[in-house]
C-alpha cells in the first residue's frame, strides 16, 4: 500500500518541490498540500496521512504548536522542514522533543537546486517516518531519578551513538546518569551547526556536563562530548589520558560523523574499559564498531525494539553478535550505572 503523505509548508515553491519529488515515487501517495495549520488540520482529519512534512515557520499557528496538538490528540509520524541556523536547529530540537521523528533541512539559498539534490535523502527519510514507532505526545510522563555513583576514575569511557530518534533517545539515557559518571563521547548523525544547539540543550537539562567535541581535549569523568557535525569522532589513548580526535575524512557506513568510526577507535584505545550503547537509528553504522568493542571485552547495550522509533542500527549491532545487553531505552542508564559498580573499584584515577 502506498504512503499517504502530507505536505505542510506556507512556501508555495517549497510544497511545490516536495509535491514533486513525493510523486515521482510509485510506493508514495500525495494526499494534499496545504499551506497553514488549519488546512493540514482537515487534510489529516479526512485522509488519514501516513507521513506529515511539517515547516516549523508558518502564519497563523506555527509549526510547534500544531505538532504538539497533533502528538496529542493523533500521533503521526512528522518530518519537521527546517533551516540550517541556530534559531532552526532550536525549533527543530524542540520539535524532536514533541515528537517529530527527523527533520529535512531547507536550503537558505538555491532552493530548486537544494532540494533536488537532497531528493534521494528526503525520499529515504519519508519511507523511514512511515515505518517509524510514534507515541502520544505527554509532557508529564516521569523520568527516573539519576543513581548514586561512589566513581572517580579516568578508565573507563561511555560510548553511545545514534541516529533517527536519537536526540531523544540520547537525552533520556544522559538524564539517568549521575554527575560523577565516566567520560562519555557520543556521535549522532546530525547535520553541522545542529549538534552545538544540541548540546547546549543537554548541558542545562543533565547532571553532566555536555558541550560539541574540541579536537585535542582530554575526556573527563562527568562530561559528555558530542562530534560536530560535519566531522568523524575518533578517541586516542595519550598516556594515561583518553583525547578526542575529529577527522574531516570521507564518509563511512554512509556517515558522518561515523558510529563506527567512533566505535571502532575505542575498541584499540579503550578495550574492555568502554560500555558503549546504541540506540534508536536506521541502517548499520556502528554495528561493526561495536562488534569490535565486544571482542576487546568490552560491555554492550542495544536498545530494545519496542523502545526504538526506528530499530535499523540496534538490529543490525545485535546481528553481528557484538550486543551483550539488550535493554528498554528507560533502563539504559541504570544498567549503565550498575555496570560501573560492578568494575569500577580500584581503577586508576
Amino acid at each position: 500500500m502506498a504512503i499517504k503523505v502530507l505536505i505542510v509548508d506556507d512556501s508555495a515553491l517549497i510544497r511545490k518541490l516536495l509535491s514533486a519529488i513525493v510523486q515521482s515515487q510509485p510506493d508514495m501517495l500525495l494526499v494534499g498540500a496545504a499551506a497553514d495549520a488549519y488546512a493540514a488540520r482537515d487534510l489529516v482529519n479526512q485522509f488519514s496521512p501516513d507521513v506529515i512534512t511539517l515547516d516549523i515557520e508558518m502564519p497563523k499557528v506555527d509549526g510547534l504548536t500544531f505538532l504538539d496538538k497533533l502528538m496529542k490528540a493523533r500521533p503521526t509520524p512528522v518530518l519537521m522542514v527546517s533551516t540550517l541556523t541556530r534559531e532552526g536547529a532550536d525549533a527543530t530540537l524542540r520539535a524532536m522533543e514533541l515528537g517529530a521523528i527527523d527533520y529535512i533541512a531547507k536550503p537558505t539559498i538555491g532552493i530548486a537546486e537544494g532540494m533536488q539534490a537532497y531528493s534521494a535523502l528526503i525520499i529515504e527519510k519519508i519511507r523511514i517516518a512511515a515505518s517509524a514507532r510514534v507515541k502520544r505526545h505527554d509532557s508529564s510522563t516521569l523520568r527516573k531519578s539519576p543513581q548514586s555513583l561512589s566513581y572517580s576514575s579516568t578508565e573507563k569511557l561511555i560510548a553511545i551513538g545514534a541516529s533517527t530518534g536519537g536526540t531523544e533517545a540520547i537525552k533520556e539515557v544522559l538524564l539517568q546518569l549521575p554527575a560523577n559518571s565516566p567520560g562519555i563521547v557520543i556521535t549522532q548523525h546530525m547535520p553541522p551547526g545542529f549538534t552545538r544547539s544540541f548540546a547546549e540543550r543537554l548541558h542545562k537539562l543533565c547532571q553532566v556536563a555536555v558541550k560539541e567535541a574540541v579536537d585535542g581535549e582530554r575526556v573527563l569523568p562527568g562530561h559528555a562530548y558530542i562530534a560536530p557535525g560535519d566531522l568523524h569522532m575518533l578517541i586516542e589513548r595519550s598516556g594515561a589520558d583518553y583525547r578526542i580526535k575529529l577527522s574531516d575524512t570521507e564518509r563511512v557506513s554512509g556517515h558522518k560523523p561515523s558510529v563506527d568510526v567512533m566505535f571502532s577507535s575505542l575498541a584499540r584505545s579503550a578495550g574492555n574499559n568502554v560500555m558503549a550503547v546504541i540506540l534508536t537509528g536506521m541502517g548499520k553504522d556502528g554495528a561493526r564498531g561495536m562488534q569490535d568493542i565486544f571482542k576487546q571485552g568490552g560491555f554492550t547495550v542495544a536498545q530494545d525494539e519496542q523502545s526504538c522509533v526506528v530499530f535499523g542500527m540496534p538490529s543490525e549491532a545485535i546481528k553481528s553478535g557484538g550486543v551483550k545487553i539488550i535493554s528498554p531505552l528507560w533502563d539504559i542508564g541504570d544498567v549503565l550505572v550498575q555496570q560501573i559498580k560492578r568494575v569500577g573499584s580500584g581503577n586508576r584515577l
